[in-house]
């Protein structure tokens, strides 16, 4: 399961290891970065992903950002909460790319009807997936 972390919307999506592909589903709202965690419970509940990927919004340069230490902050709250494994994976312009998708794709508004927070997800966790968690997939 892959998280584009935010501090009002959080971006998920589903991926599949045998494709190594995902699927946006519905972002959930937060409030200054904490989520509501009963209805992330639910999603997690439903889906029962084996881990989670969490973007980390890295600096153009590569050094962290305090969204980055905020994202890193959530994604350990999430192993605690559920106990599974968080991997990280550098999202820089993954939210710009899921921008430029959802603006091809003829999405215009904003939450509910922009699935930009979800895209990004589905871009980050496939982008996760096909790189540095292909080996970790392979074993499992």
């Amino acid at each position: 399961m892959g998280f584009d972390f935010g501090t009002r919307n959080i971006g998920i999506a589903m991926g599949q290891a045998v494709t190594q592909t995902a699927n946006a589903i519905s972002p959930i709202k937060a409030r200054d970065g904490i989520p509501n965690w009963e209805e992330l419970e639910r999603i997690v509940e439903e889906w029962n992903p084996d881990a989670f990927v969490v973007g980390i919004p890295l600096n153009m340069d590569g050094t962290e950002s305090d969204m980055s230490r905020r994202a890193r902050k959530f994604a350990n709250r999430l192993m605690a909460r559920f106990n599974r494994a968080w991997h990280p994976v550098d999202e820089r312009l993954t939210s710009f790319e899921a921008k430029e998708w959802a603006g091809r794709l003829g999405h215009k508004g904003h939450y509910g009807s922009n699935p930009v927070d979800a895209m990004a997800a589905q871009l980050l966790l496939e982008s996760w997936m096909n790189g540095e968690g292909a080996e970790l997939l392979a074993v499992n």
